[in-house]
């Protein structure tokens, strides 16, 4: 795709990682068909139906077992709606985690693009390394824009 319409797709994706209620970390996804049409989005988030308060939200070792990733929202929500991600470019805030990435694979998702001025934090440094080096195996295009 044009660097066009991958500065337009991040820029969705950020807009569409505003709506996470996550305190520390707002993560946003577009999904993007061969054609540039939207297939689906997701942010950070708790599942449906589980209340997310700020108590919960503020607390890690609450938070971490509940939340959602953008990535895996994007991913569930085209399943439950009978969408196919299978050859689709994947437009995120950040780089994926390894948890992620694994999902990503196996929905068929055959590139992913993130901006290229993206400060990861220390913590997750290692992750995102495991993540990059699964996408290049797997064959997945990885790209900063």
């Amino acid at each position: 795709m044009s660097e066009k319409w991958d500065r337009r797709f991040l820029e969705l994706a950020q807009h569409i990682s505003e709506w996470s209620k996550d305190p520390s970390t707002k993560v946003g996804c577009v999904v993007v068909g061969e054609d540039r049409e939207i297939r689906s989005t997701g942010f950070n988030g708790f599942p449906r139906g589980i209340e997310d308060d700020s108590e919960r939200l503020e607390d890690r070792e609450q938070k971490y077992p509940l939340i959602c990733h953008a990535e895996e929202n994007a991913i569930m929500h085209a399943a439950r709606i009978g969408i196919s991600l299978k050859g689709n470019t994947a437009y995120v805030t950040w780089p994926p985690c390894s948890r992620c990435t694994r999902s990503l694979i196996q929905a068929g998702v055959n590139e992913v693009v993130f901006p290229a001025d993206v400060e990861v934090p220390e913590r997750w440094q290692t992750d995102f390394d495991i993540a990059i080096a699964m996408m290049n195996e797997a064959e997945i295009s990885v790209r900063q824009a």
